[in-house]
């Protein structure tokens, strides 16, 4: 690339960066709230009042001109505050403008005024300086302080003046400062932006991948479910026609129909299956903490006195009770009744050291509650390395049945796990009793309590 290619693109590159009116206004700070904005316009009232002063007595500018020049100083500050990059222009200009006011009255003798620039209109360029750098990227900033050296150098080393006391040196070595300070704090605070977003981003995506493999697992349970009915039904269909002496052909076709239907259905079953372990491999936790053979009989309410055996020899003092009728079950209400206790259970042994824990089964014309409390703990819990995402299983189990979970604190520092199962919930086969009563209403609750509590 040619000499001339070269000043063409560093030139469109700084039009780009500091020729625009672009607003980047700075944010509230987090402690201090507004009071940075406040300083500032403090700052800049001082600034115009000394520059003002300076120009005037010291300078010989003209009062009113002074002041204008002031004002401009001053204004740039407080622009600074929402436009950055104007306000580093009107900064400059202001410096220019001054500086060659005060030349325009120097004499050979009498008082050595401090110029090019200003102390006052220092500190103002400081402060327009230090809030650019805080919000435009590294790149414009030092551009902004090269163009402020070079005019710097321009007007005090090749214009220059008679009787003065220079003030560019130390100008440029204050704005360098002020510019790195400017820097190295905004890249802390979007090196805090940033962290923050990757931790919500980090926990987002934990938690998806959780709430994935949960609906994997209890995917997994269900069509287990499913596929042993359907093994049933082909078997059943298989032997039917041996049940009956000397059969018509039309009910050996649909019986035959219902097999092959039954067994495509179970090939197709089995092979989501296989597609669901193969992503979610890994084993499920049985009631003792042990691991599940993947293909381990499901477990059903008939097993809860096990599984509360086991939590009492674990050191938790547990009490059973059950109410209502009870009647055979869907395998899916079943299973996630016992899911739930579980987890319930698990969370108490975790989170409530040395309390007591009760189980309530309810079962009511339309489906089964299951309540799950304990009192308070004894003793502060262990930390925990869990996910703490148990109670995104137990939402999914009761959201697929089309049911309700509550889980909250209670006001003797207990907690209470509370789920309504219906057993005519999506993809569950109807009961012909009608309701008696509807059940309590039990609005699912989005905890943000550590590990499902």
């Amino acid at each position: 690339m040619s000499i001339g290619g070269r000043v063409e693109r560093v030139l469109r590159v700084l039009h780009d960066d500091l020729w625009t009116w672009r607003a980047d206004p700075l944010p509230p700070s987090v402690w201090l709230l507004w009071l940075p904005h406040g300083v500032v316009c403090l700052a800049a009232l001082g600034v115009l009042l000394g520059d003002a002063a300076q120009l005037n007595d010291n300078g010989g500018v003209d009062p009113g001109f002074a002041f204008l020049i002031a004002l401009g100083q001053a204004g740039a500050m407080v622009l600074a505050l929402w436009r950055p990059i104007p306000a580093w222009w009107l900064s400059m200009a202001a410096m220019l403008v001054g500086a060659f006011a005060v030349r325009a009255e120097m004499v050979v003798d009498g008082y050595k005024f401090t110029w090019a620039w200003t102390v006052a209109g220092v500190i103002g360029h400081l402060f327009v300086l230090l809030l650019l750098a805080l919000r435009v990227r590294t790149r414009v900033s030092a551009e902004a302080l090269g163009l402020t050296a070079l005019a710097t150098y321009a007007v005090q080393g090749l214009v220059g003046g008679v009787n003065y006391q220079p003030t560019g040196q130390l100008a440029v070595i204050l704005f360098s400062v002020f510019v790195v300070l400017g820097t190295a704090l905004r890249g802390r605070r979007e090196a805090r932006t940033e962290l923050a977003e990757q931790t919500s981003l980090t926990a987002e995506e934990r938690a998806r991948r959780t709430l994935l493999e949960e609906r994997g697992r209890i995917a997994r349970e269900l069509h287990d479910v499913v596929a042993h009915h359907m093994s049933v039904i082909s078997i059943q269909a298989q032997v039917a026609p041996l049940l009956v002496e000397n059969p018509p052909d039309e009910l050996k076709e649909n019986l035959a129909g219902i097999r092959q239907n039954a067994l495509e259905a179970l090939t197709e079953l089995r092979r989501v299956l296989g597609v669901l372990r193969s992503e979610h491999p890994g084993p499920l936790e049985t009631p003792d903490g042990g691991d599940a053979a993947p293909h381990a009989p499901q477990p059903t309410l008939d097993r809860l006195d096990a599984l509360v055996e086991n939590t009492r020899a674990a050191g938790l003092t547990v009490t059973t009770e059950t109410s209502g009728s009870r009647r055979p079950l869907p395998p899916g209400v079943e299973l996630s009744a016992y899911r739930i206790v579980q987890e319930a259970l698990s969370n108490v042994l975790r989170h409530a050291p040395g309390a007591t824990a009760r189980v309530h089964l309810t079962h009511l014309p339309i489906g089964l509650r299951v309540d799950v409390t304990n009192t308070r703990p004894t003793r502060a819990p262990a930390p925990s390395h869990g996910a703490g995402h148990g109670l995104l299983g137990m939402q999914e189990r009761v959201a697929m049945l089309d049911g309700s979970l509550t889980v909250h604190s209670l006001p003797d520092g207990g907690y209470q796990v509370a789920a309504f199962l219906p057993t005519d919930g999506p993809g569950l086969p109807p009961h012909d009793s009608a309701p008696d009563h509807a059940p309590p209403d039990h609005p699912a609750h989005d905890s943000t309590e550590d590990d499902a509590r």
